[in-house]
């Protein structure tokens, strides 16, 4: 039985949107998980959610890092089981060192919030095997902490590994390094992105043509689990 843990920080305000894609719309089996617990038997895969983790107090992702659970979510991404995590998500990821680099403040220090297009980097990873190399998507995106920034030998690191999973494509909202809207880690398990893919999952909340590119990286977490499991 392949079962999907939403975790839950204290401040975080998108689980019920990722629940609802994953169990109600997709009919995968779907856990909350509170940031305190720390037996994790049992579960196939990890979404580390949006939203403000302990209201941002000292710096966005920070405190989460540090919440009992991330000690089990690094053993189980050294395991190989998908994580993924969505623009506070992916802050946690950055912060507890799954992932390189830093997420800071928008370049023109404002909230952006707003639908953009994006490219598909990297099909390999289990939330990406269901895109084409290079395919245009459009998802919203919600954050004031998103410009990706890393020195050098890590941006070359990350063009030559293929872990680029996303890059903005026609404007780059916050001024990421690279136009960088996901990256994956070497072994492409852990995925942090700032895209809202929960958001655009649904005909219904999209303002163009009733796209759902978002579902797709649920989708192909299913895909990438029914292969795991038949193997």
């Amino acid at each position: 039985m392949r079962k999907i843990g939403v975790v839950v920080f204290p401040g975080t305000n998108c689980e019920r949107d990722v629940f609802h894609i994953l169990s109600d719309v997709l009919h995968i089996e779907t856990e909350y998980i509170w940031h305190d617990r720390q037996d994790l038997d049992g579960f196939s895969g990890l979404v580390l959610p949006g939203g403000f983790s302990y209201g941002d107090r000292l710096r966005a992702g920070v405190i989460a890092a540090h919440s009992p659970i991330i000690h089990q979510v690094k053993k189980m991404a050294k395991d190989g089981v998908p994580v993924l995590g969505i623009c506070n998500g992916f802050q946690i990821l950055i912060e507890s060192g799954l992932l390189p680099g830093a997420l800071v403040k928008n370049e023109r220090l404002n909230f952006v919030c707003k639908w953009i297009d994006a490219k598909v980097k990297n099909t390999t990873t289990p939330f990406t095997k269901l895109f084409q190399k290079n395919q245009q998507i459009w998802m919203p995106v919600a954050h004031g902490e998103g410009r990706y920034v890393a020195d050098g030998l890590t941006i070359k690191r990350l063009r030559q590994k293929n872990q680029i999973v996303l890059s903005f494509l026609n404007e780059n909202p916050n001024g990421s390094a690279e136009s960088i809207a996901a990256i994956c880690n070497p072994e492409g398990n852990v995925v942090g992105m700032m895209p809202h893919p929960e958001r655009a999952s649904e005909g219904v909340l999209s303002p163009v043509a009733a796209c759902i590119d978002g579902s797709t990286f649920f989708r192909s977490l299913m895909h990438y689990l029914g292969e795991a499991y038949s193997t």
